[in-house]
Formats: C-alpha cells, sequence, structure tokens
C-alpha cells in the first residue's frame, strides 16, 4: 500500500512501466494493416454473436452466460427471485469480491459488449451511500488490474454506475466528488489521451495550482473520456438504472428519468461486470495515487433483482 500519495517519484516508474509499452504496443498494431483487418473481422463475427441478456434470477441456478465470482468472504445467494451479492465484516488487511461477469474465458479483444446498446439493471444496496464502504455498482468495463488468462494491465475503459465510499478517490471528473454513486465513463485508451502523456509528469504537478487546474483540467478530462454525474438516489431503495451506450455518447436514466447525458463514450468490447467488495483507490489530477482494502464493520450487500442487455440499431 502506497503511504505518502503525494510523492511524485511515483509517477515516474508507473509511467515507465505500464503507459509507454502500452502506447508502443498499440502503434505497432495499428501499424500493421494485417492486424487492422483481422481484428474487424473479429470484431464483426462476436458482435454477430452477441445475443440480448434477459436475467429475472427466476431460475434455482445462475444462467450459464454470467461466471461468479467469490474472493474473501464473499457470497451469491439466490432468493425469491434475486441475486444478492454480499461481503461480511472484515479487516483492512484483506480482500473481499462477490461478484458476477460475462468476460472469465475471454480475451480483452472478445468481450462481448459494443455500442449501440441498452442495459437495464434493477438494484438496491443493504445500506446507504453513507453507511455503505469499498465499492460497488454494475455496467461494462475491460478489466484493466487484473490480468485474465495471457492478457497484461491495460488502462482502464468503463460505461457504469459506480459505487465508491470513502477514502476512495477518484477525482478525475472537474468539480464532482472522488466518491459517491455515480454514473460514469472513462476511457484511457483514446488517442487523445496518449497524445498527452509525455506531459503527465509535468501536468500532475501543475495540477496543483487551483486556477491551472480550473483552465487545464477540462481538456485532460476530455483525452481521458471522462464524464459523470453524482447521483441523489436512496441507493437502499429499489431502482431502476439504464444506460444507453452510443458510439459517441451515453444517456444514464433512473426510474425512467434521464439525470446524466455524457458526450464522451469508450469504445468497445467490454464485458458486463456487478459487484460489491472492499477495495479503494485513489487517482487524483495532482498526482496522488494510492490502493488498499477497507475495514467492513458489518456485512453489506448488492441486490440483483433484473438484468437486461440489449444490443441497438446503428442509428
Amino acid at each position: 500500500m502506497l503511504n505518502e500519495e503525494n510523492k511524485v517519484e511515483w509517477i515516474v516508474p508507473i509511467f515507465l512501466r505500464f503507459i509507454v509499452p502500452q502506447f508502443l504496443e498499440i502503434y505497432r498494431t495499428c501499424s500493421k494493416k494485417s492486424h487492422r483487418k483481422q481484428f474487424a473481422c473479429l470484431s464483426v463475427i462476436i458482435a454477430d454473436m452477441t445475443a440480448p441478456i434477459f436475467e429475472h434470477f427466476d431460475q434455482s441456478t445462475l444462467q450459464s452466460h454470467w461466471q461468479p465470482l467469490l474472493i474473501g468472504n464473499g457470497q451469491l445467494k439466490l432468493h425469491d427471485s434475486q441475486l444478492i451479492c454480499t461481503v461480511g465484516s472484515a479487516t483492512e488487511d484483506t480482500y473481499h469480491d462477490a461478484q458476477i461477469y460475462d468476460y472469465a474465458l475471454l480475451r480483452r479483444r472478445d468481450y462481448l459488449w459494443r455500442p449501440p446498446l441498452k442495459m437495464t439493471v434493477r438494484a438496491w444496496a443493504s445500506h446507504s451511500v453513507e453507511e455503505l464502504r469499498g465499492t460497488a455498482g454494475f455496467g461494462f468495463w475491460n478489466q484493466p488490474f487484473i490480468p485474465t488468462g495471457k492478457d497484461l494491465p491495460r488502462l482502464p475503459r468503463a460505461v457504469w454506475f459506480f459505487f465508491g465510499s470513502p477514502p476512495n478517490n477518484m477525482a478525475l471528473a472537474k468539480d464532482v466528488p472522488g466518491y459517491g454513486w455515480k454514473a460514469a465513463t472513462f476511457d484511457a485508451q483514446s488517442l487523445s489521451f496518449f497524445a498527452m502523456l509525455p506531459l503527465a509528469p509535468l501536468g500532475f504537478l501543475l495540477m496543483r495550482s487551483r486556477a491551472i487546474y480550473q483552465r487545464a483540467w477540462p481538456i485532460a478530462q476530455k483525452a481521458i473520456g471522462v464524464s459523470e454525474k453524482l447521483l441523489t438516489v436512496d441507493i437502499t431503495t429499489p431502482h431502476t438504472y439504464e444506460l444507453i451506450w452510443r458510439q459517441k455518447s451515453v444517456d444514464f436514466s433512473v426510474d425512467g428519468e434521464r439525470v446524466h447525458h455524457a458526450p464522451c463514450a469508450p469504445r468497445g468490447p467490454l464485458g458486463f461486470i456487478a459487484w460489491i467488495d472492499n477495495q479503494y483507490a485513489i487517482v487524483t489530477p495532482q498526482g496522488r495515487l494510492g490502493f488498499g482494502f477497507i475495514a467492513l464493520p458489518y456485512e453489506q450487500s448488492l441486490t440483483l433483482d433484473s438484468i437486461e442487455i440489449q444490443p441497438l440499431e446503428e442509428t
């Protein structure tokens, strides 16, 4: 765990170890026309294979589409046509997670979902935003931090409903807190982001000036495809959450009312995930970085009543 989260010297090793190799790999791949043709053909094949999902948890077992993942004291329970994802009380030195996802056996380039599509999830949590600990949510991402199969770590892409409690602090949207229950997009694999990478170490330092942050961070935020809205709904009561993911925008709704329009959208393919765990992450424009686990004083859960994912026609 990182103890002094504002040390500039962390930035350079991370930059050299992860960012630069990814940039070179993307450049080499894109420079080969044969690879581009292969990836395009693969995208068409996978898109044709992706069927709509209508999950109402009315069977005694999960549909074969889903893969469960339980770490530590995480539990999944089907009860009364609902899936309850639970983590129990825990100390801060161990990780606990309960989730379902649909990409366990897939390489990232073979993940199932890409725009345009509509996701509808009816869900609620056991505790309020003030009481829930760790992170929880549902939506689509590229699983950047835990390699699957032969995949290496990657920069994140996501479109989802996401909760993080303090000390989570991913304050990447200007004037939006780095914690809370949010509708959010993120794409750190865009060409504009890679174009700005050489300036990242200096940029972290400059963002510590409030005046520079106000003027310059919106440019960086656009480059990493971040758009967020802090939601004020009571997460302990059932709500229907919907996102419509298009090529260049995303609309988020709660109970049929649009709560956020994101003027940007991550590229596909991404995988679906619904989870609850006890981790935290710190990533700020000022270069503060941190990661760890949060002590849980009580059992907490995310209950899923239904999940629907429907590919849409191109418009």
